[in-house]
């Protein structure tokens, strides 16, 4: 192709460009743009001709006229500009973020003739960027007392036990149903005292059996059982400095509480296949949904240990027992599941909230979370309706979860809600904990303490 066949199609090249383009003369006036420019800035190209490039009021341009006229812009001065990120203003008024590149035209003889500049708008990546910082600021955020939320006067005295709890070494104790947020309450008292700046260890006494748990809590040295392959530090020794949660402290075995007692009043403790005392300095947190004092009275927890480990004890209102609350962490799980979930759902309908607020929670916060969980899945956009919420939420009594009455016996109601919630899902555990707002394992002790027999209870159903 011939150079005047270039020349003539320089304007066709040049208006395909996806980037604005616009050249100058050297005076800085404008001598000509493309299509992308016309678009981006909703200038037309007669309405720029003529006109300085001040016209976009762009906060990086160096005005630096020289009395004598010489170097209009420091581009002039510099040659080039490189990758620029600048804001300049459209006819609209509005500003859009634009990545500049720049650099001065010559003639043969090397005179300055004027300058091209190539603009990139980067309005949108700005605005994602922008909102992704927000939504990684939310997420980290922690809402409401170090990450409990709650303004009821029920969780407020709940803080104040916290606050006070944290700055003492005794023993904690913290009861309440599964759901509740027991282990939030165990961070706080860690994070608020003198160990925060060491370890803060979970064991869950629920999760193992008895030869694993002691593992766990104590060390073993290698040979010590089958697949004992080397040494290991128990939990105990993990948690040093700092605190040690026993989390369902009330599923413990027998022979298990035997040697933490000993644990908790000599301070040592020796690993599963050693006689070797090791001195531990770790404040014990534990937690229960049990009521302990039956389960002495049963045989089934000790009481010297119920005595050494219910120093502090912290009660957890459950869910229904603070309504008011509803609305606080509904907006709470409502706005990190819309960030997580990228949907474009506006909010919550007020029969939708009145339904929440109407409902027993026997699963507690934990089933909140997971009935907006569920909502979000269900809701394509708008608003979150009732037709959206769990239907065991919007329908308690079709899902056997009628509000407790005066003299209810939880017991039989918690009975009663899991066999039908296993009836529902055809007997699969990991569906009705989830349903459920609790562990499988949870699922899984509460067959076992009220010996529900999987195979004729889905029968039944």
């Amino acid at each position: 192709m011939l150079e005047q066949e270039l020349d003539r199609y320089w304007k066709v090249v040049v208006d395909t460009i996806q980037d604005g383009v616009m050249i100058v003369d050297k005076q800085g006036v404008i001598v000509t743009v493309n299509r992308a420019l016309e678009k981006m800035t909703g200038f037309e190209q007669g309405e720029l001709t003529g006109k300085p490039c001040s016209i976009f009021n762009c906060d990086t341009c160096e005005m630096t006229r020289e009395s004598h006229g010489r170097h209009w812009c420091n581009l002039f001065r510099s040659g080039t500009v490189s990758r620029r990120r600048c804001v300049l203003r459209g006819k609209d008024g509005r500003y859009r973020h634009i990545l500049k590149n720049a650099s001065v035209l010559k003639d043969a003889s090397g005179d300055v003739m004027g300058a091209v500049e190539t603009m990139t708008d980067i309005s949108e990546i700005i605005e994602k960027d922008t909102q992704i910082e927000a939504f990684r600021q939310e997420l980290r955020s922690e809402d409401g007392f170090h990450g409990i939320l709650g303004a009821s006067p029920a969780m407020q005295k709940v803080y104040d036990l916290i606050a006070n709890a944290s700055q003492s070494e005794a023993p904690v104790i913290i009861f309440g149903e599964s759901g509740v947020g027991k282990e939030l309450v165990a961070r706080a008292i860690h994070d608020m005292g003198p160990r925060n700046n060491k370890a803060f260890v979970k064991v869950n006494c629920a999760a193992l059996n008895e030869s694993l748990l002691e593992s766990e809590l104590f060390g073993h040295v290698k040979g010590a059982f089958t697949g004992a392959i080397r040494d290991r530090e128990g939990r105990f020794e993990a948690a040093q400095g700092g605190d040690l949660f026993l989390d369902e402290i009330g599923d413990l075995p027998v022979s298990t509480q035997v040697k933490l007692l000993r644990v908790l009043e000599e301070k040592v403790v020796e690993r599963v296949g050693a006689n070797k005392p090791i001195h531990i300095d770790a404040r014990i947190i534990s937690a229960t949904n049990q009521d302990l004092r039956r389960l002495v009275d049963q045989g089934r927890f000790r009481e010297d240990l119920f005595y050494r480990i219910n120093v502090i004890p912290i009660q957890v209102p459950p869910l229904r027992e603070r309504v008011w609350d509803i609305p606080l962490l509904a907006e709470h799980f409502f706005r990190r599941i819309r960030l997580k979930s990228g949907k474009d759902v506006a909010g919550v309908s007020h029969a939708a909230m009145e339904a929440l607020t109407r409902y027993h929670w026997p699963g507690n916060v934990r089933e909140l979370k997971s009935a907006f969980e569920y909502a979000f899945v269900n809701c394509p956009e708008g608003m979150i309706q009732q037709v959206h919420l769990p239907p065991v939420v919007v329908e308690p009594t079709a899902g056997g979860t009628a509000p407790m009455g005066v003299g209810t016996d939880r017991d039989s109601l918690e009975k009663q809600q899991l066999v039908t919630t296993l009836q529902q899902t055809g007997g699969n555990q990991s569906r009705a904990a989830e349903l459920l707002g609790i562990s499988r394992v949870t699922v899984w002790n509460r067959m076992r303490k009220y010996g529900i027999d999987l195979k004729k209870t889905v029968a039944a159903g």
